[in-house]
C-alpha cells in the first residue's frame, strides 16, 4: 500500500538501531510510480479511441493518465507497476462483495466446464429470475439482458408500446445508458424538449424526450399536464452526477403523479439495484414503480442487465407480446450463475448494515478532515453507495452538482490515487462500498485524505 506515513510498532522496530533500519528502508522505497501505465496507455491510444473502451476510464475529467491494472482482489486492485490500491470504485458498482471473491469463482469455475454460452433456455436463468421476483417489490416478470444500456433500451421500447404514448420525462443529470433517445440535456436546467447530447444523435431520436429537474416535482407536473407521456424515467438515487438521494416526498410525489396523469413511473436501479438494499432504492423507500431496469450486481462481475415490472405490462415483450427486443448472449450461463451467487451472500444476516456503517464511517471521516483543512465540502451516502462534492451543498439536482470545485476535485483525485487510494476519476460519479473492505482500509483511507486534504 502506498502511504504517506508509516506507524511501527513492532518488536524488530523497537530493537535497538531497528527504528532506523525501518526508516532507511522507507526512505529507499521506490517513488510512486506509473511508467508501464503510461507506456501501455500511449499504445492504447493509437489502437482505441482515447485508449479505452469507455470514456470516463479516460481521466479526462481529472487530469493525468488513468492507471492500467493488472489484477483486483477483495477491496484491493493492483496496477502493471506493482502499486496497490484501495478500490473504491469497484467495477463501477458490481464488486459489492469485493473483487473475486472466491465462492463467486468457484461457481463459476463449474459452470464454464457447462460451456460458456447457450444460445437457449437454462435453468439458472429461472433461478436468478425468482430471486430478483422475490427480492424487488416491482417485478413480476423479468427479461436479461446484456447490460445497463440494454436494459433500458428494451424498458424505453416497452413503456411506449404499453401506454402507445411517445413522450418519456426524464431528469438532468440522469444517466440510462447511451442509447440515442437517453442522451439529452435540459438548457440551463429548466424542463424543456431534450436537445441532441451528442453528435450522431438525430434530433427525431430526442423529440420524444423530455427532460425535469431532480428533486422538483413542480417541473415534472408541468410536462405532464402540457404533453401525453408514457413514463417517468429516474435513478431514484442519483449516481451519474456524482451521489444525489432524493427526498421521500419527491419519489412518493412521483408515484402519485404518474398514476394521476396515466404515464408509467420506472426506476432505473441499475446502480441502486441489490446495493442500498437487497430490493433496491424501492425496498428502502418504500415506493414502487411500475417498471425496473437492472445491472451492475444482478451479473456478480459478468456483463448483465435486466428490466421487469408487473406481469400485464412485461407480457407486451416478444415472444408473449408484439414489442420485439432480442439478445444472442441475453441470459449467458456464466453472469447467470455469478449473479446467483453474489444474492445468495448478499442475503445473509448483517451484510447491508455492514455495508451501511463502513461507508458511514469514510464519508463522515473524508468530510470532517476536508472541513478541519478548511474546505468547502459536502457528501452523503445510503448503504454501500456514497459521493462527495467540493462545496457547501446543499446538493438536491444537477445544477448544484455543477457548482463543485472540479479542479479541486481533479488535485484530490491525483493526490489520493498516488497514496492508494483509487477513487471513480470524476467529480458527477459514485463510489461504491464493498463487503471486503475493513475497518483498517477506511482508516487508511481517512488519513490519506487528511495528508492531501493539507497539500491542496
Amino acid at each position: 500500500m502506498i502511504l504517506s506515513a508509516v506507524v511501527v510498532t513492532s518488536a524488530a522496530a523497537l530493537a535497538p538501531g531497528g527504528l532506523t533500519k525501518m526508516m532507511a528502508t522507507v526512505a529507499d522505497a521506490p517513488a510512486y510510480s506509473t511508467a508501464k501505465s503510461a507506456e501501455i496507455m500511449a499504445e492504447a491510444k493509437e489502437l482505441m479511441p482515447g485508449g479505452v473502451s469507455s470514456p470516463v476510464r479516460a481521466f479526462k475529467s481529472v487530469g493525468g493518465e488513468p492507471i492500467v491494472f493488472d489484477r483486483v482482489k477483495g477491496a484491493y486492485c493492483f496496477d502493471v507497476d506493482g502499486n496497490q490500491y484501495i478500490d473504491y470504485v469497484g467495477t463501477w458498482g458490481p464488486a459489492i462483495c469485493g473483487h473475486a471473491v472466491e465462492e463467486v469463482n468457484a461457481a463459476l469455475a463449474e459452470a464454464l466446464e457447462k460451456g460458456t454460452s447457450f444460445g437457449a433456455p437454462s435453468l439458472n436463468e429461472n433461478v436468478l429470475a425468482k430471486m430478483v421476483i422475490d427480492a424487488v417489490p416491482s417485478v413480476e416478470m423479468v427479461r436479461f439482458t446484456n447490460s445497463g444500456t440494454e436494459a433500458c433500451m428494451g424498458m424505453l421500447r416497452l413503456v411506449r408500446a404499453y401506454t402507445n404514448r411517445e413522450k418519456i420525462v426524464k431528469f438532468e443529470g440522469c444517466y440510462h445508458g447511451h442509447a440515442d433517445g437517453f442522451l439529452v440535456q435540459a438548457g440551463s436546467g429548466v424542463a424543456t424538449l431534450g436537445l441532441p447530447d451528442s453528435p450522431g444523435v438525430p434530433g427525431g431520436a430526442t423529440a420524444g424526450t423530455l427532460v425535469a429537474t431532480y428533486n422538483d416535482l413542480d417541473s415534472v407536473e408541468t410536462l405532464l399536464k402540457e404533453h401525453e407521456v408514457a413514463a417517468v424515467v429516474l435513478e431514484p438515487v442519483v449516481g451519474n452526477s456524482g451521489f444525489i438521494p432524493p427526498t421521500q416526498e419527491f419519489l412518493e410525489g412521483l408515484r402519485k403523479l404518474t398514476t394521476d396523469y396515466g404515464a408509467l413511473l420506472v426506476f432505473d436501479e441499475v446502480m441502486t439495484g441489490f446495493r442500498i438494499a437487497y430490493g433496491g432504492a424501492q425496498e428502502y423507500f418504500g415506493v414502487t414503480p411500475d417498471v425496473t431496469t437492472m445491472g451492475k450486481v444482478i451479473g456478480g462481475g459478468l456483463p448483465v442487465g435486466a428490466y421487469g415490472g408487473r406481469k400485464d405490462i412485461m407480457e407486451v415483450v416478444a415472444p408473449a407480446g408484439p414489442m420485439y427486443q432480442a439478445g444472442t448472449l441475453s441470459g449467458n450461463p456464466l453472469a447467470m450463475t455469478a449473479g446467483i451467487k453474489t444474492l445468495e451472500i448478499l442475503k445473509r444476516q448483517g451484510q447491508y448494515e455492514e455495508l451501511d456503517r463502513l461507508t458511514k464511517k469514510l464519508v463522515s471521516g473524508i468530510i470532517d478532515a476536508g472541513k478541519e483543512a478548511g474546505h468547502a465540502i459536502c457528501g452523503g451516502s445510503i448503504s454501500g453507495m456514497f459521493g462527495f462534492f467540493f462545496c457547501d451543498g446543499p446538493v438536491n439536482n444537477f445544477q448544484d452538482a455543477k457548482k463543485s470545485d472540479t479542479e479541486k476535485f481533479a488535485k484530490w483525485h491525483r493526490a489520493m490515487l498516488e497514496k492508494g487510494v483509487y477513487l471513480a476519476p470524476s467529480q458527477f460519479e459514485a463510489g461504491f462500498m464493498s463487503l471486503a473492505h475493513t475497518d483498517d482500509d477506511i482508516d487508511k483511507t481517512i488519513e490519506a485524505a487528511k495528508a492531501v486534504f493539507a497539500e491542496i
